[in-house]
């Protein structure tokens, strides 16, 4: 990329021409081969959700999230139906196509319309979604959302720096650290550095690319297992 310089021959951004505001994202349905998200809804996924984060016995999903866990149903139920409201962030169920449940949430939030700035957050895989096929699908058809659909320049990703499995996650869906914010907010009574990732509408081409072969059947065996890792893929569609 060549640098730009203005009359002063000081360095400047690149001009960004015709911009105008992104639209803001919609509960609109995204649709995949395994999952599909939808706007999360009380009545239709309370119990569903309920049951799935359940299988967590211990409880130790929550550790990182800005909630939960949560003492009694009712309290469940409470934070469902509040998280429900919001359209910042913007709540999705992620529902498995097999059995037509909900087995996780993730969110649009810090939308930003004018930058075209938009985070993936409260991310909450129940032990039903992690490490599935589904929960990369549901990554990626958020992703393809806030940049094929909306046209969202940056896509941002951000956890509590001692989130190690976060911060894999982050690597490996292709995501760029980009550094930490010390003593950035404080949550559940405890500071919290904040690492953040991002990935570029520059660089959604190859990411889209990466994801689009690794959830092909064809590399999935019999099983279910996958037949060559997401990050052989992004060492392809990188070089």
């Amino acid at each position: 990329m060549t640098m730009q310089h203005n009359e002063f021959g000081q360095p400047i951004g690149m001009a960004v021409d015709n911009w105008t505001p992104r639209p803001f994202p919609s509960p609109k349905p995204m649709l995949g081969q395994y999952c599909w998200l939808e706007g999360l809804s009380p009545d239709k996924h309370g119990d569903q959700l309920f049951d799935a984060f359940g299988t967590d016995k211990e409880g130790k999903n929550w550790t990182y999230l800005f909630d939960g866990p949560f003492d009694t149903r009712a309290d469940f139920d409470a934070w469902v139906e509040r998280i429900s409201k919001t359209s910042d962030p913007l709540f999705y169920a992620i529902i498995d196509r097999e059995t037509e449940r909900a087995v996780g949430v993730a969110s649009f939030m810090r939308i930003d319309p004018a930058n075209g700035v938009i985070e993936v957050g409260n991310i909450h895989f129940s032990p039903l979604l992690q490490k599935t096929p589904l929960a990369t699908e549901a990554m990626y058809l958020m992703m393809q959302r806030a940049f094929d659909e909306l046209g969202y320049r940056r896509y941002e990703w951000k956890c509590d720096s001692l989130n190690a499995p976060s911060r894999k996650a982050a690597a490996r869906f292709g995501f760029t650290f980009e550094g930490i914010f010390r003593q950035a907010i404080m949550y559940k009574g405890r500071s919290r550095d904040t690492a953040w990732f991002s990935i570029t509408d520059a660089e959604w081409l190859a990411t889209k690319t990466m994801f689009k072969a690794w959830l092909e059947p064809s590399n999935f065996d019999t099983d279910g297992q996958q037949k060559k890792k997401l990050q052989e893929y992004a060492a392809e569609y990188t070089e």
